[in-house]
């Protein structure tokens, strides 16, 4: 489990195909720092196993099911990527809950600088849209950010200057691809919801009879 708050930004070192799979080095420095082989770290906010560690770097199996889901088949050498190490009972949660399980991948359409803040505007699948909703948590490459703005599949993000220069949200092209985690907790009262009430469609009419809206 992790909080989205990012420790580092590390860069791939090697992203070797394999038969089965990929095998993913990064370089870094300060979330080496403790990590011991079979450690998870999230890589742009998915939950990698620490397969190999050395004094600069740290190796990770990637499935063929990770790189159907997330950005990972993008990246390259010298890509850069958000890092995160797995929390511990002494952490402090100054983010969300994250899994480190995407459920996505989004499009990053425009930015709008608003003095020091940032606007990030991002797309999602309209399947995944009923779990973004304004001043809800999302996790965009591993980064916890609070939704300022909601429209069917878009949302908007603010970014604050420390999270946009100390991530590799300041990387983003248009068009690039991002990974995408909703609120894991939108999920578990979508299902209990649904389960209490037969099945049934979670709607307008829904959220009005049950006292929502």
């Amino acid at each position: 489990m992790f909080t989205g708050i990012v420790e580092e930004t590390g860069k791939i070192k090697e992203f070797k195909k394999l038969s089965s799979g990929t095998k993913i080095t990064v370089e870094c420095r300060d979330i080496l720092s403790g990590t011991k082989l079979g450690d998870s770290i999230a890589i742009n906010g998915c939950c990698q196993t620490v397969t190999e560690l050395s004094a600069v770097s740290f190796t990770a199996d990637v499935s063929d099911e990770t790189l159907r889901i997330t950005n990972f088949s993008k990246l390259k050498p010298g890509s850069r990527v958000n890092l995160e190490r797995a929390l511990t009972p002494e952490s402090r949660m100054g983010g969300h809950i994250v899994q480190g399980h995407i459920d996505c991948t989004g499009k990053f359409l425009r930015i709008e600088k608003l003095s020091d803040f940032y606007n990030m505007t991002f797309e999602i699948p309209p399947e995944q849209s009923k779990y973004v909703v304004n001043k809800g948590s999302i996790a965009i490459n591993g980064v916890s950010l609070t939704i300022a703005f909601a429209d069917k599949n878009i949302f908007t993000t603010a970014i604050i200057p420390h999270t946009y220069h100390n991530t590799t949200l300041q990387d983003l092209n248009q068009g690039d691809s991002v990974n995408i985690e909703t609120d894991i907790l939108g999920r578990y009262v979508e299902k209990f919801l649904l389960l209490n009430n037969n099945n049934r469609t979670i709607d307008e009419n829904f959220l009005v009879e049950n006292g929502f809206v």
